[in-house]
């Protein structure tokens, strides 16, 4: 890769964007950094748009402005264009000028021509352990503004929004993880409760849980925890004294 920036607002532009990943902020804020950055950070880019594949539909999960939502919205509904293609097939689309005429996407570039101001356009795919999961979108108004050094630049910024995502995921794994463990305990108190209570085993206990959450069409969890609540708050937190 030839002519990659390394200058200090660079730097610092990138600082911010992890910055932000570790700071816990929202998926939205992320994304949104990520195609901001674009126009910082890539020679003649004018617009950006990250668009995502989630369970087989593509979506805009951020943009810059409504025009390049619109590109991403033209490609999806004409099946074709630099950024599904990108996701799709190959990882990395450059178009310098689409009104040359020779674009591999005609009914993409006819529309987007006549539609919006976008007369360049590049596409990266994004990869999430090993799967195709999106597309980092650059766009320019003028032919020939996106150049072999914006397409370096470019995919700099792709890199990193792939290692974004990658962090994403596993935030949101360890928060799904967290979550179990917490229903876990829950069902787990609810079950040594019942069995004080009800002077049973464990698995009488268990069940009668389980038939409960059935009966009244609740989560187990939920369930759990109102036993919980119940329990602790008759007995004032402590197990309730068993019978011999």
């Amino acid at each position: 890769m030839n002519d990659v920036p390394t200058d200090d607002a660079t730097r610092e532009t990138f600082v911010r964007l992890s910055g932000l990943i570790y700071a816990d902020a929202g998926e939205a804020a992320i994304h949104q950094s990520i195609v901001d950055a674009a126009r910082r950070l890539v020679d003649g880019c004018e617009r950006s748009s990250l668009m995502l594949r989630q369970r087989g539909q593509f979506l805009t999960a951020a943009a810059t402005d409504d025009i390049a939502a619109r590109v991403d919205e033209i490609e999806r509904e004409e099946r074709e264009g630099p950024c599904l293609d990108a996701i799709l097939d190959e990882a990395y689309q450059h178009d310098t000028d689409l009104t040359a005429g020779t674009s591999p996407w005609p009914r993409f570039t006819e529309r987007v021509v006549k539609e919006t101001p976008v007369r360049s356009a590049i596409g990266y795919r994004l990869l999430l352990d090993g799967g195709k999961v999106g597309a980092l979108n650059i766009f320019a108004d003028e032919p020939g503004c996106l150049t072999e050094r914006s397409a370096d630049q470019g995919a700099v910024l792709a890199s990193f929004a792939s290692v974004a995502l990658m962090a994403l995921r596993a935030r949101e794994e360890a928060a799904t993880l967290r979550l179990g463990l917490q229903s876990n305990r829950e069902i787990g108190k609810a079950v040594g409760l019942l069995m004080a209570a009800h002077r049973v085993d464990a698995q009488e206990a268990f069940e009668l849980l389980r038939r409960t959450s059935q009966d009244l069409n609740m989560k187990l969890t939920h369930v759990a925890e109102q036993v919980v609540r119940g329990q602790e708050s008759q007995y004032g937190g402590k197990v309730p004294p068993s019978r011999n």
